[in-house]
């Protein structure tokens, strides 16, 4: 079934996991498709600075092979500006995961400039740094998992707790359709945007800007295992336990054409902790 099927005819409808939270009206993200398309030509994607650091993070040799083909979609160098990436900062990068993908180019890229890189798997248990101390937390593709668990809201807050005034909450999310109901669309591994800056703004941050620059429109979402039929993960066959999952396995001309969409169509967000 299309997760276009799910889309609501009214404002976003919050989760009952989350019902506690008051999440403040954000009229201006209700956009029609043409709005949303002429918001996005409108866009001035970011100017790469003379980082030199950040270019020799990102040409090193000990970079895995594996996460160097990735880049023609993660665009780290234009990812990292946007979010103003800065030499000598402390940076937290939040479930870095065992591939560590940002991790290859974040603890280089601190310890070349002075700064640290702090990797955090368990935010609850401790973010690895005095309060008010951090510069940027990095939180890349996970909120679908959060959502599930509720965690969103005690996550959210341990971060502002750690970053200091001005600091950068970096956000790298799977995107859905907005308007659908993030409790249909995270076991997908796909969220609203408006969910995801919502939740944000209630935790206290301000959003201070949205790019376009992980936008794919060859995504429309409608995979048979999620956002996992995708690269890089490539799931070709039903998963065991997954509900959601068709019960077949993908043909060749199937796995061909997901795998000509390339990586997911992902919203990129930058939120600052007001000073």
């Amino acid at each position: 079934m299309r997760l276009i099927a799910l889309a609501l005819t009214a404002a976003l409808a919050l989760p009952a996991a989350a019902a506690a939270q008051t999440l403040p009206a954000l009229p201006s993200l209700d956009e029609t498709p043409a709005q949303r398309a002429a918001r996005r030509a409108a866009m001035t994607p970011p100017v790469p600075q003379e980082d030199m650091a950040l270019q020799a993070a990102l040409a090193s040799p000990t970079r895995p092979a594996a996460d160097v083909a990735r880049d023609v979609y993660r665009r780290p160098f234009e990812t990292l500006t946007f979010w103003g990436l800065m030499p000598g900062s402390t940076i937290i990068e939040i479930e870095p995961g065992r591939a560590g993908w940002w991790r290859n180019i974040l603890e280089p890229y601190a310890a070349a400039t002075g700064g640290t890189y702090v990797p955090v798997s368990r935010p609850l248990e401790g973010m690895g740094v005095a309060d008010g101390s951090a510069d940027m937390v990095v939180v890349a593709r996970a909120f679908h998992n959060w959502h599930r668990a509720g965690r969103t809201e005690p996550y959210l807050a341990a971060f502002f707790k750690a970053l200091k005034p001005g600091g950068v909450l970096a956000i790298e999310q799977h995107r859905s359709v907005d308007g659908l109901n993030p409790d249909q669309t995270a076991p997908t591994g796909y969220m609203p945007e408006s969910y995801v800056i919502r939740a944000a703004l209630a935790a206290g941050f301000v959003l201070d800007a949205r790019s376009e620059l992980n936008a794919n429109p060859k995504d429309d979402r409608d995979h048979p295992y999620g956002v996992w039929t995708l690269p890089p993960t490539r799931v070709a066959a039903p998963r065991e336990g997954n509900a959601n999952d068709r019960p077949t396995p993908l043909t060749d001309a199937e796995r061909a054409a997901f795998d000509a969409v390339g990586e997911s169509d992902r919203m990129t967000l930058r939120f600052r902790k007001p000073a």
